[in-house]
């Protein structure tokens, strides 16, 4: 560059940085560069994905909480997919705590397999409880695990669902058989 450029002169704004700058031929090139503001750079994370981190976290380890970002088609600031070391780094440079083993469990929350377990049936009708609003849940986002109070296990909506099995469905176009 030297050898094409004579100097530049740089003039210090509070959000704006003027250059100006001096060719050999005589010629002069004005810009303006805005300042990054102070611990600011190009690679920022979403506030979204540092929201769904902070809540994934009280739910999961990392490499869990890695392979949820991932299903979504998250990305880190830089582009890339999120490893179990890359969401460590990022929980700890904002100051997320790491989540313990049994923390749920303090809570009184259970995710959708202990739930099953606990009500002795699947998974996927645990889930269609949920879905029909038979038992409350929550859900991070999609893809996150549902979280299910432990004292929502023994409504009385969700004992007699468990002890009658699932209503069935009130859809006019839905036809029962009778096998003899």
């Amino acid at each position: 560059m030297r050898a094409v450029l004579e100097e530049i002169i740089v003039t210090v704004e509070p959000r704006i940085l003027h250059l100006k700058l001096h060719w050999k031929g005589g010629d002069h090139t004005a810009l303006e560069v805005v300042k990054n503001r102070a611990g600011q750079h190009r690679w920022k994370t979403d506030a979204s994905t540092e929201q769904l981190i902070r809540d994934l976290a009280r739910l999961l380890p990392d490499g869990s909480i890695a392979s949820v970002l991932n299903r979504l088609g998250t990305r880190t600031a830089k582009g890339n997919t999120w490893t179990q070391q890359r969401v460590c780094v990022f929980r700890n440079d904002h100051n997320i705590p790491v989540y313990r083993d049994g923390e749920r469990a303090e809570r009184g929350e259970l995710i959708l397999h202990e739930a099953a377990s606990r009500l002795g049936l699947s998974k996927m009708t645990v889930v269609r409880l949920i879905k029909d609003g038979i038992l409350p849940a929550k859900q991070s986002c999609v893809g996150a695990p549902y979280v299910i109070r432990e004292i929502d296990l023994n409504r009385q909506e969700v004992r007699h669902a468990v002890t009658n099995g699932r209503a069935v469905s009130q859809d006019p176009r839905q036809r029962s058989f009778d096998y003899q």
